[in-house]
């Protein structure tokens, strides 16, 4: 146990965020539930302890090399399944209001579990699709910063998430692979929706051999009221 502690707080350190011995133990409880609740539900294909602190931990704190976390009042994370990248930035930045989205009421409860056994607060959870609650009156321009590690091309990923942030906020996208036509055909919609495309940082995971690119879109203007369009559509016809 101390080893595994000792574990997450030194990998977690390479990315020169330093954790205290609460949030290892929140870090590795989470770890505990996640694999305790994949034995009845498809949450991650990942469950080797020391995998999940690279892959899925240090990933979503990765946020940090192009986003100073001490900015951000809160932050929603977009299709969150399993939590991340949302719960291991509340951990790791416990002042942070967090709220996770996600469509399958069984992750929503998974989190919910954690949440309480962990003993986070100013964490909510929210069961249903990004296009219901990005409506005004719900949770439109609300977030400071909106992140997503969902697996969906950043044209649809944009019309998700970029009605939930602030003009001035931004929202960032976690990607994997080569991404330079990704990017060139989301230009479009990212226009469209009020953003600008940033910055896309690319790095190498420490302790890995996985590419990952970080996706900054700035709100530069108000998202037409029309955006997002009704459930699916996004998806199966993306912006251009």
């Amino acid at each position: 146990m101390e080893q595994k502690l000792q574990y997450i707080v030194d990998k977690i350190s390479e990315l020169n965020i330093q954790i205290n011995e609460k949030q290892a133990e929140q870090f590795f409880r989470y770890y505990e539930l996640l694999v305790e609740w994949n034995g009845f539900m498809n949450l991650t294909g990942i469950t080797d302890f020391e995998e999940v602190v690279c892959k899925h931990f240090v990933d979503s704190l990765s946020i940090i090399s192009t986003k100073d976390m001490s900015t951000v009042d809160n932050l929603i994370d977009i299709g969150t399944g399993a939590g991340f990248p949302g719960l291991p930035l509340k951990i790791a930045f416990p002042n942070v209001k967090v709220t996770l989205l996600d469509s399958l009421n069984k992750r929503i409860q998974f989190l919910n579990h954690v949440i309480e056994e962990t003993g986070l607060t100013d964490i909510e959870t929210i069961h249903g699709r990004a296009e219901d609650f990005a409506k005004p009156g719900q949770k439109r321009e609300q977030y400071d910063l909106c992140v997503s590690r969902a697996v969906a091309n950043l044209a649809s990923l944009s019309e998700y998430c970029l009605p939930y942030v602030k003009i001035g906020g931004e929202f960032i996208s976690y990607k994997s692979g080569e991404i330079e036509e990704e990017l060139s055909d989301a230009k479009g919609a990212v226009f469209l929706l009020g953003g600008r495309l940033e910055e896309c940082s690319t790095f190498t995971l420490p302790g890995t051999d996985i590419h990952r690119s970080l996706v900054k879109i700035v709100k530069v203007n108000g998202c037409p009221k029309k955006y997002p369009r009704k459930s699916g559509l996004p998806t199966k016809s993306p912006l251009h």
